[in-house]
Parts: C-alpha cells; structure tokens; sequence
C-alpha cells in the first residue's frame, strides 16, 4: 500500500505494468484544470503531449500523492513514463509511472 505525506509523492507509485512490446511516451503530468488550464469537473488528472492536453482515464490524480500538496499535481507539472491510447480526447493509460524526482 502506498504511504503518502501531505509534501510529497511516493516516488515509485505507477499504474499496471509496463508492456515491453508497446511504445513509452515521456510526458508532463498534471491537473488538467490547475495547470493545463482544461476545461472540467474539478482537479483531474492530465498529460500533454506534444502540446495537446488530455484527461487521462485508469490512472486518479491522487494515486501519486497529494494533488494538492507544494509538489502536488494541482501545483506542479510534472514528467512521467505512460504507455496507453488516445481515444477522442482522454488517454486511456495501461501504464502510468512518474519519473522525476520531486
């Protein structure tokens, strides 16, 4: 189970398994309302990739810690490692890890 503190993320929380035989995005993660200034029902999860935002679906803006702690998602912008598709405008993530070290 993941322990969380109200300043930082756990540094190794990740959604499902990476699939070696599917391509890995780099990407910024953030609240899609917050920071990517997204249009939606309160503080959710987001990626932007090649400067198109999107709500990401299988992975919650708190599995990471708390979204609106200094270095939360609400307040930062962040990098992670996602594998998934993109199906209208959310992406629906098989995999999910953070990669910077906040």
């Amino acid at each position: 189970m993941l322990s969380l503190s109200s300043s930082i993320f756990a540094q190794s929380a990740k959604t499902k398994t990476m699939d070696s035989t599917k391509k890995v995005l780099i990407v910024e993660a953030s609240c899609g309302e917050c920071q990517f200034k997204m249009k939606g029902k309160g503080c959710t999860l987001a990626i932007r990739i090649e400067g198109k935002s999107y709500f990401v679906e299988k992975a919650n803006i708190d599995d990471f810690g708390d979204a609106h702690s200094n270095e939360g998602f609400c307040n930062a912008i962040r990098k992670a490692k996602v594998q998934g598709q993109i199906v209208g405008d959310k992406f629906i993530a098989s995999f999910f890890e953070m990669i910077d070290k906040k």
